[in-house]
């Protein structure tokens, strides 16, 4: 199991541009495909964004396609969410977590496992 730490929260003006890191400890992202989800208060916490760490294949959430990028990088061990044109509504703890489950069921939570502490992102309006 891969252990992850998030980091690259805080507090941005509506429009702005943020970019979250997901780091691994222990062992590589190798074989895993790595994902982003957020909470917001009060709510379920939801898909956003997920990356396959061989062959990069991504896949996002409606609500952040065009707005927010997936990325890697082999040499750090890391994944990145960079999010522009922040809205409010995007306001939320940012988690990345791991799986092996097929692209069709990257959304689901219950595949993944290892996760981080979370990150804040604030969006204010």
């Amino acid at each position: 199991q891969v252990q992850v730490v998030e980091s690259g929260g805080g507090l941005v003006q509506a429009g702005g541009s943020l970019r979250l890191s997901c780091a691994a400890s222990g062992r590589t992202f190798s074989g895993y495909t790595v994902g982003w989800f957020r909470q917001a208060p009060g709510k379920e916490r939801e898909w956003v964004a997920a990356i396959r760490w061989s062959g990069g294949n991504t896949g996002y959430e409606d609500s952040v396609k065009g707005r927010f990028t997936i990325s890697k990088d082999y040499a750090k061990n890391t994944v990145y969410l960079q999010m522009n044109s922040l809205k409010p509504e995007d306001t939320a703890v940012y988690y990345c977590a791991t799986t092996k489950v097929v692209r069709s069921s990257w959304h689901d939570q219950s595949f993944y496992s290892g996760w981080g502490q979370g990150t804040l992102v604030t969006v204010s309006s």
